[in-house]
C-alpha cells in the first residue's frame, strides 16, 4: 500500500464500520416490530418513538454509504440515476 492509497483505505473501512452499524440497526427495528406483532400500528408509544428514533438513524446511515459508495466506485452503472 502506498501513501496514496491511505485516504482510500480509511473510506473503505469507514464504509465496513457503517454497513455493521447499519445491519446491526437494522436488525434491532426488525426485533421491535416482530415484539409488537409485526405491524407498528400495534407499538406503544414509547416503541413507536424507539422505533422513529432508529429507522432515523437508519436512513442517515444509508444516505452515508451511498456517499461513500459514489467515493469509492461502487455503484455499478445499472443503479445511476436515468438520463
Amino acid at each position: 500500500m502506498t501513501v496514496s492509497d491511505q485516504p482510500q483505505m480509511e473510506l473503505v473501512a469507514h464504509y465496513r464500520q457503517l454497513v455493521e452499524a447499519y445491519e446491526a440497526l437494522d436488525s434491532k427495528i426488525d426485533e421491535l416490530i416482530m415484539a409488537n406483532g409485526g405491524k407498528s400500528e400495534d407499538m406503544s408509544d414509547e416503541d413507536m418513538r424507539l422505533y422513529r428514533e432508529w429507522a432515523g438513524r437508519r436512513n442517515e446511515m444509508l444516505n452515508e454509504m451511498r456517499l461513500l459508495e459514489r467515493q469509492l466506485n461502487l455503484m455499478n452503472d445499472d443503479f445511476s440515476s436515468p438520463s
